[in-house]
């Protein structure tokens, strides 16, 4: 099995995105472009799975990580959630692929210009009963970490007040995931398993990881 430090795939994971970024100044700027001169896997994975990283990420379509990433069949084990938030299922499925396959990185892949955070500002601004109850229950994971932004920064405009947010939540589920489970927190603590945030733009396709989540 393949075994890598959490070092070594986050920085498999900076070498993929910088690989996709140089893709997208090709012709009209579609990744799609450099696929045919890109070697095909001489066999798909059936077997033992050793993905380098774990990505619980938005399901946003423009935000695809093995796309981001660079990264092939059976690189990363992906979990997509709208807001990339954390929730039971979600803990459970990062439990099993670090415990099962030994992987030591789990990466939060938030976005810029979210829907669900964005749906979440707007419910905290205009509170609306037409939300289905599944809806609100991604609105209502999303709220404890935009709520402290809208008593502190009161004074700025609404594209700043976004950005923070979308940065909030991405710490948010990285906390969540660090204290919310003991499985991870023993992992954590005695086996290099680690957890970091990180935010994709849409308008340059630069993943950006958090300050202060360099390993």
């Amino acid at each position: 099995m393949r075994m890598l430090s959490a070092r070594a795939a986050l920085e498999a994971l900076r070498a993929g995105n910088r690989r996709f970024v140089g893709k997208l100044g090709l012709g009209s700027g579609s990744t799609r472009e450099a696929e045919p001169g890109r070697a095909p896997p001489r066999e798909l994975p059936v077997g033992q799975q050793e993905p380098l990283a774990i990505v619980l990420g938005c399901s946003d379509a423009r935000v695809p990580a093995e796309i981001v990433f660079d990264q092939g069949l059976g690189d990363l084990f992906v979990i997509r959630v709208a807001g990339n938030i954390v929730a039971p299922s979600g803990i459970g499925s990062v439990e099993f692929a670090a415990s099962a396959f030994g992987t030591r990185l789990v990466v939060v892949l938030g976005h810029s210009n979210c829907g669900a955070v964005h749906a979440t500002l707007e419910q905290l601004a205009r509170p609306s009963r037409e939300q289905s109850r599944n809806l609100r229950s991604i609105v209502d994971r999303i709220r404890p970490a935009v709520e402290p932004l809208l008593e502190r920064t009161a004074a700025v405009d609404a594209r700043t007040l976004e950005q923070q947010a979308v940065r909030a939540n991405i710490r948010m589920s990285v906390e969540q995931l660090r204290r919310g489970s003991e499985v991870l927190e023993q992992l954590i603590a005695e086996e290099g398993l680690r957890v970091v945030g990180a935010e994709y733009s849409l308008e340059t396709g630069v993943v950006e990881f958090l300050e202060g989540e360099a390993l």
